[in-house]
């Protein structure tokens, strides 16, 4: 089976170990860090960091040339969701957001 499958059945299993009083409950606890906000020279930065051109940047983000190019000229700013995915983009860990630290008892 996938590992989907068997994280699923696992927690399951523990859920109904614990309603029938012969488990403990585990505890998952997020904290979300605030979002960073970019300026228009860490923008850029990135952008050329990752090898993107302003067009390839604008498709990743989902937004237009035009609000790549106002980003990194200052005449408008990223809203918080596309400074997560910066935060992202940025990240240099895999299959880890660097905006979340995850803590289980």
């Amino acid at each position: 089976m996938s590992a989907l499958f068997d994280e699923l059945k696992e927690g399951l299993q523990e859920a109904i170990d614990y309603e029938k009083g012969s488990g403990t409950a585990k505890v998952t606890t997020y904290h979300i860090y605030p979002v960073r906000e970019y300026s228009n020279s860490q923008i850029r930065e990135l952008r050329m960091k990752k090898g993107m051109s302003q067009t390839v940047f604008a498709s990743f983000m989902g937004v237009s040339k035009k609000t790549v190019e106002a980003w990194e000229g200052g005449r408008t700013h990223p809203t918080g969701s596309a400074c997560r995915l910066m935060d992202v983009l940025d990240s240099d860990t895999e299959n880890k957001l660097p905006f979340v630290k995850v803590t289980s008892a």
